[in-house]
């Protein structure tokens, strides 16, 4: 079967570069689904309680990591690539949820991005200058003619700052995204606060308040939206109240967050009105951020004040001393 195989090859004029170019793609097809199928691996406890019916709000539970453990270590093959110390993975883990990233595999697939991209792209930039050097593929002539100016050392430094791009780009971006959310969470939590509040005086629980409040800010202000039906779902899935509130303070990483949990939580505790306390807490977390303004306002003329004399303080001089030197440099030169 073979030689027939051979013989066929032979009679259709199929070279061996067409073959190995079939083949090379045919292996890298199998790998990126191998990874693909890696990543998007399915609990399968979460796919055995989805039903026609409650198939929605079960993968968006999973979606939120909610019916998981947080601190799983890694086994098999990603113990080379995920780091066993649980403080270094908790600290990630932390960062993910305050970027909004809270799947199940979210930490998993983060350390895997690194790996990927410290590997991908500095491959891909070693074939492009084979590629070029060897003359296989008719690159453009701009990326040729500034492919073939590189010396050995040069492309060495390259792939050592392609390899450093692709393995801390993503934890810059993750900084980047984490801060960002948090600013965005913020700046329009007074809003969800006064609609909490303005929920609760219109007679809903404050359950019911928060998934109100979380479907209405959905597409202003999806960061809180995920953070109040994130919190809700943990209490209808069992989860205490008390420690869905502060999950949720300690996912923003904000301090108003943070603030409404303990005092929500401190007023069901000892049995005073919800909504008194929210418009309390409102007119106080107001002030605090008038204070916050006006104290960011007064440190604007010291924050000033130096560019202001770098930029002014240049050209004072040059006014004030360039008469002088000009008259200096004429008497000297009759």
């Amino acid at each position: 079967m073979i030689d027939t195989f051979l013989a066929y090859l032979n009679s259709a004029e199929i070279s061996g570069g067409t073959i190995a170019m079939v083949g090379i793609g045919f292996g890298s097809m199998l790998f990126v689904f191998g990874i693909s199928g890696a990543i998007a691996g399915k609990n399968p406890v979460l796919q055995r309680m989805s039903g026609q019916h409650a198939g929605r709000r079960r993968a968006s539970v999973a979606q939120n990591g909610i019916l998981r453990h947080a601190s799983d270590d890694p086994t098999g093959f990603f113990k080379t690539f995920i780091p066993n110390d649980t403080k270094e993975r908790t600290d990630v883990q932390r960062q993910l949820s305050m970027a909004g990233l809270t799947g199940p595999h979210a930490v998993r697939n983060y350390y895997l991005l690194r790996m990927l991209l410290g590997l991908v792209i500095p491959f891909a930039l070693l074939a492009l200058v084979w590629v070029s050097r060897t003359g296989i593929i008719n690159l453009p002539t701009l990326i040729d003619d500034k492919i073939s100016g590189w010396s050995q050392f040069q492309v060495l430094q390259i792939l050592v700052f392609a390899v450093a791009a692709g393995f801390y780009g993503p934890a810059i971006w993750l900084r980047s995204r984490a801060s960002e959310r948090r600013r965005e969470i913020e700046e329009h939590f007074p809003n969800a606060l006064d609609l909490i509040q303005i929920s609760v005086e219109a007679g809903l629980g404050f359950d019911a308040a928060m998934i109100r409040v979380g479907n209405e800010l959905e597409n202003t202000s999806p960061a809180i939206s995920q953070e109040l039906l994130t919190a809700q779902r943990e209490i209808q899935a069992g989860r205490g109240r008390d420690r869905a509130l502060m999950d949720m303070a300690a996912r923003t990483g904000v301090e108003e967050v943070a603030s409404f949990a303990n005092v929500v939580l401190q007023s069901m505790q000892f049995g005073t009105s919800v909504s008194e306390t929210l418009t309390t807490y409102a007119k106080e977390m107001r002030t605090t951020r008038e204070l916050r303004a006006q104290e960011k306002a007064n440190k604007l003329p010291v924050q000033m004040s130096a560019v202001m004399a770098s930029l002014m303080l240049p050209a004072l001089l040059l006014l004030t001393l360039g008469p002088v030197v000009i008259r200096y440099v004429r008497f000297f030169a009759g």
